[in-house]
């Protein structure tokens, strides 16, 4: 099924349409952004140089540490009176990542997204239960935006409360689910603890991203609820979910909507570009983003890209599953988290010294993060009762900066290993 009239497009027209928005794009940024034209200017660069899509390599990268040079707004390229939205994620000093939307982007955010649920399968007439988060996370209100474009039933159930969501599945009948797969497999989990079995909930089709997950989660999901499972990638710096997204025909890998959204893979340590087949880091130009466009974006993605042909018969690429990231970022339940954010809470604390170990876990479906910290040689006398204040206090504050709920677990002075060269901050047990 296909939902607009680009997705057809053949391979030949589909370049065409891209370089003729690639160099509006350039011209448009280097004209607005200040960053984007000092950037060209101490590469050399003009926008009349961009001639192919092949001279995207001349374009210097653009970092997540750019957009927090230039926080909260210095990266947009629309007046703000015509900026009707902003989203954010977090970033590694704790300011959060901007994004700005101006009423078109909005509009092909949620064209975009109808895409997607069209791609997996969804159609006017389906109800959408909305497990993501609202608020400055993007992917609830950008899922709920594409799902009412398409003619969809939106049930807005955000995150939590799990039992009345799935009192909701039963009364409410909704085909669809969109979730975390880590939380979709909650949910199977605490259906089955409720007595609550498939043949009472109307459930057709899930369309899961925000973390990483693997095939055999897959599989694990559409046994437990009895669906197509389905994944979709985004990131708020580039627009939200709906970069790309899987067909529910192959389900082998999304499809990125080159229209809108100019993918790349490169050599981590090099910056070279490889080509389609290897691995490498993912970098996404923006090719319609009024507010916010972005040229070359790191996205610290590991993946590959896939230029065969598909049998759904869109012409777009694919990409795979996400392997990792050449940073240190984790992605905890759909949240950002930063080994840095968590230290700068604890260097907050005199209690306690900056030697931790980060353990990410999953249990029962849902990942888990304890944060084993050193107390201080004068706090490590104190009795336990004050320790333990101490572990409140950090997980609260871990909680209210990052907004990810973490346990503390203080632990004797120099108890944990020295490092010689760079600190090894995390264990991540999760088999993704």
């Amino acid at each position: 099924m296909f939902y607009s009239k680009e997705e057809k497009l053949s391979r030949k027209r589909l370049k065409e349409l891209m370089l003729e928005r690639l160099r509006a794009l350039v011209k448009r940024a280097y004209k607005n952004v200040p960053f984007y034209r000092k950037s060209f200017d101490k590469a050399g660069i003009k926008p009349k140089h961009i001639e192919s899509l092949a001279d995207i390599t001349k374009l210097p990268f653009t970092t997540k540490a750019d957009l927090r040079d230039n926080y909260p707004f210095g990266m947009f390229a629309s007046p703000m009176k015509d900026v009707v939205r902003v989203h954010a994620s977090s970033g590694t000093t704790g300011k959060p990542t901007v994004a700005g939307y101006t009423r078109r982007d909005i509009d092909n955010w949620a064209g975009l997204i109808a895409r997607s649920l069209t791609c997996s399968g969804v159609k006017r007439g389906d109800i959408i239960h909305n497990a993501y988060g609202y608020g400055l996370f993007t992917g609830g209100l950008g899922l709920h935006y594409g799902a009412e474009k398409l003619g969809a039933t939106v049930v807005p159930v955000s995150g939590g409360n799990t039992q009345r969501q799935i009192m909701l599945l039963e009364d409410f009948g909704p085909t669809v689910l969109c979730a975390t797969p880590s939380y979709a497999l909650n949910l199977a989990g605490i259906m089955k603890e409720m007595g609550v079995t498939n043949d009472r909930i109307k459930l057709r089709v899930g369309i899961l991203g925000a973390e990483p997950w693997s095939e055999n989660m897959r599989s694990q999901i559409e046994s437990a609820l009895d669906i197509d499972a389905i994944d979709i990638y985004g990131l708020s710096e580039v627009m939200g979910p709906g970069v790309s997204c899987e067909c529910i025909e192959a389900k082998a890998g999304p499809h990125v909507f080159m229209d809108h959204f100019l993918p790349e893979t490169i050599n981590p340590e090099t910056g070279e570009q490889v080509p389609p087949g290897e691995k490498g880091e993912l970098v996404f130009t923006t090719l319609t983003k009024e507010a916010f466009p972005l040229i070359r974006y790191r996205t610290r993605d590991i993946s590959v890209l896939n230029d065969e042909p598909c049998k759904c018969g869109r012409k777009m690429w694919r990409m795979g599953r996400v392997t990792g990231r050449s940073d240190d970022m984790l992605i905890i339940r759909g949240v950002n988290v930063f080994p840095s954010q968590i230290e700068s809470v604890i260097l907050r604390h005199p209690e306690v010294e900056p030697h931790y170990i980060i353990e990410v876990d999953r249990k029962e479906a849902l990942d888990t993060l304890t944060v084993n910290i050193e107390v201080s040689e004068k706090a490590f006398s104190d009795e336990i009762k004050k320790l333990e204040q101490i572990e409140k206090r950090l997980e609260h504050d871990i909680k209210d900066f990052l907004g990810v709920n973490a346990k503390v677990k203080l632990v004797e002075p120099k108890s944990i290993k020295r490092s010689e060269g760079k600190a090894q901050r995390v264990v991540d047990r999760r088999k993704i």
